[in-house]
C-alpha cells in the first residue's frame, strides 16, 4: 500500500473543476445525517434512522437502477417502537426518486472520512493533469461517465440488491485509469507505511 502525496508534473492551467469536485464532496458530506460526526464515532438508533433515510432518497440502489423496482416504504429519519423494540420508523415514500439521476447523487455520498478523504487525496493528485489534458467540459463529462459506468457495471452484478451505492471511487478510477494512461512514467512521491512513513518516488505505472 502507498498514498500519494505529490506528483512531478506541473499544470498549464488552474484544475477549477477538480478544486469544486473536491470541494461539492466534502461539502455533501458534511451535510450527510450522522457522518461529519464520525470521525469521533458519534452513533445512535436515531442518527442511523436519519443516515438511512438519507441515503434511500440520494443513493442508487442496484435493484432501482436495473429494475425500476421503487420501495413501497422507505425509512422516515424518525425512530419508535414496535413489536421487535426499537427501531426506524417507514412509511410510504413523500418524494419522487429517479434511478437514474440517483447514480450522479451517489457520486458525491461518501460512508464515512477515511472513504472521503481517500478518494479526494487521489482526485487531488491526480485530477489536475487529466483536466489539463482533456479541457474542463471534456474532464468534467469523463468523470461523470466513469462514476456511471461503475455504479451501472456493479448494479449488473447484482441486480436484485437493496444495498445503497455511494461513494466517489468510480469517478475517481476512470481518472486514474486516465492518468495512467497520459503519463505511465510520471514519477509521483509516494508515502509507504513501513515502520515508519517512507517517502519515495515512484513511476506512476507502478503506484497505480
Amino acid at each position: 500500500m502507498v498514498i500519494p502525496v505529490h506528483d512531478v508534473n506541473p499544470s498549464r492551467r488552474t484544475p477549477w473543476v477538480t478544486y469544486v469536485l473536491i470541494a461539492v464532496n466534502v461539502a455533501v458530506f458534511l451535510r450527510t445525517p450522522g457522518m461529519a460526526g464520525s470521525l469521533a464515532g458519534e452513533g445512535g438508533l436515531a442518527q442511523w434512522c436519519r443516515l438511512e433515510s438519507f441515503l434511500d432518497q440520494w443513493a442508487a440502489v442496484p435493484r432501482e437502477l436495473i429494475q425500476g423496482r421503487l420501495p413501497e416504504l422507505v425509512p422516515t429519519g424518525q425512530t419508535g417502537v414496535g413489536p421487535a423494540g426499537p427501531g426506524c420508523v417507514v412509511a410510504p415514500p413523500d418524494y419522487e426518486k429517479s434511478p437514474p439521476l440517483s447514480a450522479l447523487t451517489a457520486m458525491f455520498l461518501h460512508g464515512g472520512w477515511l472513504h472521503l478523504l481517500g478518494n479526494m487525496l487521489f482526485l487531488w493528485v491526480f485530477g489536475d493533469n487529466v483536466e489539463d489534458r482533456l479541457g474542463k467540459v471534456r474532464y468534467l463529462l469523463f468523470y461523470v461517465l466513469c462514476g456511471y459506468a461503475a455504479t451501472y457495471g456493479f448494479a449488473l452484478v447484482d441486480p436484485d440488491s437493496a444495498t445503497p451505492l455511494i461513494g466517489a471511487s468510480g469517478a475517481v478510477a476512470g481518472v486514474l485509469g486516465a492518468y495512467l494512461v497520459l503519463y505511465p512514467k510520471v514519477r509521483v512521491w509516494v508515502l509507504v507505511p513501513f515502520l515508519i512513513m517512507l517517502p519515495l518516488r515512484l513511476p506512476a505505472w507502478s503506484v497505480l
